[in-house]
């Protein structure tokens, strides 16, 4: 079976699958096609699309349109990608780490990561929750964030040494 993200370009299509997805969560993803991190979250989201299929949705929209800006506005969607979750109508909020519990901002590292956070919020919202904290997640960006920074280190230390 072939699996399409749908694209929304209108209010009352965002509405409407906001209302009509049950027992799934429904994952927007807000940006461009034409901005390449959007591009990359998309790839993620089409690769992981069949996976999730059983306990989520998932939508593309698209920020350029007239007709969706009151929802750029109420989420306050200022940087792209941004990747917001329902579950039966209700706006599911996640603390990743970061300051901004309403949305998660950019793309997905892998498509692993996409699918742990999507079973989370389920899973979380299953049992009547509303903010799920993702500790495995957080746990996995610091050891990327330190390791990263040991290789910063390095690369200062040897441009010092070896100028």
């Amino acid at each position: 079976m072939e699996y399409i993200l749908r694209t929304l370009t209108k209010k009352e299509e965002i509405d409407s699958i906001i209302r009509d997805t049950i027992d799934k969560v429904l994952v927007l993803r807000f940006g461009r096609s034409s901005d390449p991190l959007s591009l990359q979250l998309d790839d993620i989201l089409y690769k992981s699309v069949r996976e999730v299929s059983k306990f989520a949705t998932v939508a593309l929209v698209d920020i350029d349109s007239e007709d969706v800006q009151v929802y750029v506005k109420y989420f306050d969607i200022t940087l792209i990608p941004s990747t917001i979750f329902f579950f039966n109508a209700h706006h599911m909020k996640m603390d990743s780490g970061s300051a901004d519990h309403t949305k998660w901002v950019g793309a997905f590292q892998r498509k692993q990561d996409f699918i742990d956070v999507v079973e989370a919020i389920f899973r979380g919202a299953m049992k009547g929750k509303l903010i799920m904290f993702s500790r495995r997640l957080i746990a996995e960006l610091q050891d990327t964030t330190q390791h990263l920074e040991s290789h910063v280190f390095w690369i200062i230390i040897m441009t010092i040494t070896n100028p």
